[in-house]
């Protein structure tokens, strides 16, 4: 049956009337597929009629000019399809920014080879690769719409685009593109509730999202500077994000509470930033630039939201569902299991798999060298200065320091770590390596242009060292499964191996504890990255991406070395 959908002078209109949306953000990219039915009734049930999903362009679009909308968690018509089946709306935000503490903001990290990049700007070679995404995702996405007999009643311009920048013709040009690509559902713009942001942000006649409107003088603030629309609170936050290093952020529900009774009170629609967060498998998570100027956030994306990361209701859950009204019976909850203790040995080491180097005179950046994360080594022979205090410049992001095969110490961007001393060595010619680790791309505010290893040059006691060769690891899934076993290697940077068997198959954690630093593949799927600096030990591992029989773990662990192998199990919760 086709309805329409219409932003009014102050409501928005659903087949004419007024609709309050109550919504609740959901990320299919964080979400197994097989669970995305789940996460949606989940949210039906805590009371919502509309789910909003950030869609994340660099997720699609891995390879520069090659989509995909297909595989796995990635056929987001799909998604919108079982939001419809449901009977709930559907708001969908596509960027080409979404911030939403994913890698780059969701930005394709292949922009970054272009020393003069701008981003949310008319620069060409960005609006050139923003109009292609946005083309190709249109197509998708079209049939889904409201006019089409679809869910989605709205569509994001950008996000936040006043914390950032003040562009008006790159946000009157986006929308202009999404029209002109078929998009005929109204528009809206999400922003901080203050002047400069909104002035910055808003767009005329599209609808005013607020993040979060908390207060009554938010949306006062909001009519003023753009009537004659409706205004929402676009985040409404039930939790928050977490760092690594951080303890977790446990926001409380009074408050919580109080802020939805408001909204709900007044009649004013509002979404929650987010309902279930779910995870940031592979090396999808982003990185704020407070602190030192580098903070990278964990993977779990849990945010203490009230669906939590396996998609298990809380406590909050239940608080909300109550005030909200919410009906119908609650999905049973993801089983879960317990593996016991898989023995661990070491497979090879990331000095047995050196690639051909590629030889620069200084160092140069993963993404002008064609990575975008995982690792590299950097190798150079010091000439001259033999020993002193070694500075990188800059370090992006973590870094193990070797001089003739030993191990010097370790350098942390998060601290703000970029010098250490080096030793004089009995050599004379040592070779100086460093291995590079990147972590999130930073996705957020004016320091998002973070390019990863080594972005401009090494200095020993002064002297610049020259005459490099760069050996790149990607990690890719595919790399990791056809990886032999070599003879080892003393140094850390080692790839540990184990197998296990299973009867039947339920969600797991695997348990790093016993573990520094790394990533962690299970039958060749990504569960992200681990450290030993917390908050987060455990790694969440989907049914789906476990088998009945034999079941393999492989864990690249930067500080650790051959003799450090120490037994992993996969916990409940």
């Amino acid at each position: 049956m086709a309805h329409t959908f219409a932003l009014g002078a102050e409501d928005f209109l659903y087949d004419g009337k007024p609709l309050q949306i109550i919504s609740c953000e959901l990320h299919p990219a964080r979400i197994p597929v097989e669970y995305w039915s789940h996460r949606i009734r989940m949210a039906k049930a805590m009371g919502c009629n509309t789910i909003a999903a950030y869609v994340f362009w660099n997720y699609h679009e891995r390879v520069e000019g090659r989509f995909d909308f297909e595989s796995d968690n990635r056929g987001i018509d799909k998604f919108f399809k079982l939001v419809q089946a449901e009977g709930m709306h559907a708001i969908v935000r596509p960027g080409p920014y979404v911030c939403a503490e994913w890698d780059f903001g969701g930005l394709p990290p292949y922009l970054l080879k272009d020393p003069e990049l701008r981003v949310r700007s008319m620069y060409p070679r960005y609006m050139q690769a923003a109009e292609r995404y946005m083309a190709a995702f249109a197509k998708v996405i079209k049939p889904e719409l409201v006019t089409s007999g679809g869910p989605i009643l709205m569509l994001q311009v950008e996000n936040e685009y006043g914390s950032y920048g003040n562009d008006r013709t790159y946000m009157t040009r986006l929308r202009d593109v999404w029209t002109a690509n078929g998009i005929d559902v109204p528009f809206f713009t999400g922003d901080g509730p203050t002047p400069y942001m909104l002035e910055a942000g808003s767009l005329p006649g599209a609808a005013v999202g607020l993040d979060s409107g908390s207060d009554e003088k938010h949306w006062e603030l909001a009519r003023s500077i753009n009537p004659g629309v409706p205004v929402f609170s676009s985040e409404t936050y039930p939790g928050w994000l977490t760092h690594w290093g951080e303890p977790w952020q446990r926001p409380g529900v009074a408050g919580l509470l109080k802020e939805v009774g408001f909204l709900l009170s007044k009649k004013k629609s509002f979404n929650f930033y987010v309902a279930h967060g779910g995870t940031n498998f592979g090396f999808t998570a982003g990185a704020n630039s407070g602190g030192k100027g580098y903070e990278p956030d964990v993977t779990s994306y849990d945010y203490d939201a009230p669906i939590d990361e396996q998609g298990n209701a809380t406590p909050k859950y239940l608080a909300l569902r109550e005030l909200l009204g919410g009906t119908g019976a609650i999905p049973a909850p993801i089983p879960s299991m317990a593996i016991p203790d898989v023995a661990m040995t070491a497979l090879t080491s990331v000095w047995q798999q050196l690639p051909a180097p590629i030889k620069t005179v200084t160092p140069r950046t993963f993404e002008s060298l064609g990575q975008n994360q995982g690792l590299a080594v950097y190798r150079t022979t010091l000439v001259g200065r033999k020993s002193g205090r070694l500075t990188i410049t800059d370090l992006h992001d973590f870094a193990t320091v070797f001089v003739d095969g030993k191990f010097i110490g370790t350098l942390d961007r998060r601290l703000g770590e970029r010098t250490l001393d080096i030793p004089l060595s009995t050599s004379p010619m040592p070779r100086l390596e460093i291995l590079v680790e990147a972590m999130g791309h930073i996705n957020f505010a004016q320091e998002i242009i973070d390019r990863k290893g080594i972005t401009d040059r090494v200095t020993l006691g002064g002297m610049t060292l020259m005459n490099w060769e760069t050996f790149l690891f990607p990690l890719n899934d595919a790399w990791i499964v056809g990886l032999k076993s070599t003879p080892q290697d003393a140094r850390p940077g080692t790839l540990f191996k184990g197998t296990f068997t299973l009867n039947s198959t339920a969600d797991t954690w695997i348990d790093m504890s016993a573990y520094r630093k790394g990533v962690v593949w299970v039958n060749g799927h990504n569960l992200g990255r681990f450290w030993d600096i917390g908050p987060q030990t455990k790694l969440y591992c989907p049914a789906s991406w476990l088998k009945k029989g034999e079941n393999t773990i492989t864990v690249l662990d930067l500080l650790k070395t051959p003799a450090d192998a120490a037994p992993v199990r996969g916990r409940e919760k």
